[in-house]
């Protein structure tokens, strides 16, 4: 875990650690893994040591829930309640935020390690903007969409 976040914020690789890949860019799940981690060595520390009960995991793809398009395609997910919409109930019992980045579909739209790279760090930062309250539509006005 990178040494600037807080305790309680694992990265927890999803899926089955292989080195094959149907995308345009074929990187290992460790490559992955690793791009994801410096990723989260780029967040600021005073900013890191905010985020509040937080879980970072690497699964391969995104399943669409029920009710949802079938072609959906996400490259992160966050689910959980933003740290500005907790109220003094929220610490009593809750599971921790979840922050999933999908390995799959970063890797389907990226030509090149560096493209991967870049991609997973925006996809990072984004994610965790989600849980600091910040809504997509900012994310985009700000470059980060």
């Amino acid at each position: 875990m990178p040494s600037s976040l807080p305790p309680g914020l694992p990265i927890v690789p999803g899926g089955a650690a292989d080195d094959s890949s149907d995308g345009p860019y074929p990187m290992s799940a460790a490559d992955f893994e690793a791009a994801v981690s410096d990723a989260l060595d780029r967040i600021p520390p005073a900013l890191a040591k905010t985020m509040d009960n937080v879980a970072i995991f690497i699964e391969d793809d995104y399943t669409p829930q029920p009710g949802e398009d079938a072609d959906t395609v996400l490259l992160g997910l966050y689910e959980g309640v933003p740290l500005t919409e907790r109220d003094s109930w929220w610490g009593a019992g809750s599971l921790p935020d979840r922050i999933t980045i999908y390995r799959q579909p970063i890797l389907d739209i990226c030509a090149s390690r560096a493209d991967v790279i870049e991609e997973v760090t925006i996809t990072v930062v984004h994610e965790i903007a989600h849980h600091f309250g910040i809504s997509d539509e900012r994310l985009h006005e700000l470059g980060w969409g």
